[in-house]
């Protein structure tokens, strides 16, 4: 009987205790609802692209604070003479070995040295903004350097002695525009002005006097790449990259620049492997001088036509450890 009773009892208490769980939870619906949620804090896009180069050029990413980086570039003779000298690996080649260091978050500081003309160069790349969603579109960048031809009795292009110490010295300042489309696609515009103390030029005639007058390249020079990259695997990607001269020139004017090929990644190796036209390992006597062309093209000066596909086979190693 005492067994009924208390089952009555909780089943009689059963509705009181339901009525208050109600109650409960829909006072704390009320109070949840009356607290404004938290935001989350939005992160900037990670590893537009897997390293700081892309082929030829530099691309938006900037190693952390404390981060040395060995950068190891090789570009073999042009492929065009095939057997005769192995497709270029036989050829004379160029080779720039370069250390970096980023001594605080955002900036990056680097030093090298290029084979062909013995050229050193410093250099400086500063991120500007990351891209972040719902706050910055893309990411930029600036890149600048300096460079001084080392060789005992340097020439410029056109074969001309350099008479003074102040004619060794070019710079190269870049602005470096990139966005990650998706986890997969990255692309990047890069304007830039080269700058040559010293130029080649020319001796000419005037039409109506007859004086031998001197022509000669624009010390300044205008240009922009266009990059992209897609990854395939965690590790491996492809590239692309074209660049163009902008500035005219009364003579010597330079060639444009298409390389593709692949890249292999770890966290703190970068390899890559490529076909392009640009030989010298120095932006500024890269958008200067080049005399390797993709396309078949007629030279300004002379109206000759010349055949391109001039490509050469390259690879750049980026080997980075952190402290």
């Amino acid at each position: 009987m005492k067994k009924f009773l208390i089952i009555k009892n909780l089943l009689a208490l059963l509705p009181l205790a339901l009525l208050l769980s109600i109650t409960t939870n829909a006072q704390d619906s009320t109070a949840n609802d009356s607290e404004p949620e938290t935001p989350k804090k939005v992160k900037p896009v990670k590893n537009t692209f897997q390293s700081v180069w892309i082929i030829d050029n530099q691309t938006v990413m900037v190693p952390v604070k404390k981060t040395l980086e060995m950068d190891i570039m090789h570009r073999f003779g042009t492929v065009n003479k095939g057997y005769e000298d192995f497709w270029g690996f036989f050829a004379p080649s160029n080779i720039r070995l370069g250390m970096n260091y980023s001594p605080i978050d955002r900036l990056n500081l680097g030093i090298g040295i290029t084979k062909s003309n013995m050229l050193w160069d410093v250099s400086a790349k500063y991120s500007i903004i990351t891209q972040t969603p719902k706050k910055y579109p893309v990411s930029i960048t600036w890149y600048s350097n300096a460079a001084y031809d080392t060789r005992k009795e340097p020439t410029i292009y056109d074969g001309s002695n350099i008479k003074h110490s102040s004619d060794r010295f070019s710079y190269f300042h870049q602005l470096i525009i990139a966005r990650k489309i998706t986890d997969k696609l990255s692309l990047q515009a890069s304007p830039g002005i080269s700058h040559q103390n010293a130029v080649s030029g020319y001796f000419t005639k005037n039409d109506s006097t007859g004086q031998e007058i001197y022509r000669s390249m624009k010390n300044t020079h205008l240009s922009i790449a266009i990059s992209g990259r897609y990854k395939l695997t965690e590790v491996t990607s492809l590239m692309i990259n074209y660049d163009q001269p902008i500035t005219k020139h009364p003579e010597y004017n330079p060639n444009p620049n298409l390389s593709f090929g692949v890249e292999f990644n770890t966290s703190s190796h970068s390899f890559q492997l490529f076909l392009g036209n640009y030989f010298f390992l120095s932006p500024q006597r890269n958008n200067l001088y080049n005399t390797n062309n993709p396309f078949d093209y007629t030279d300004n000066a002379t109206g000759e036509k010349k055949d391109g596909g001039k490509f050469l086979i390259g690879f750049n190693i980026t080997r980075l450890w952190n402290y």
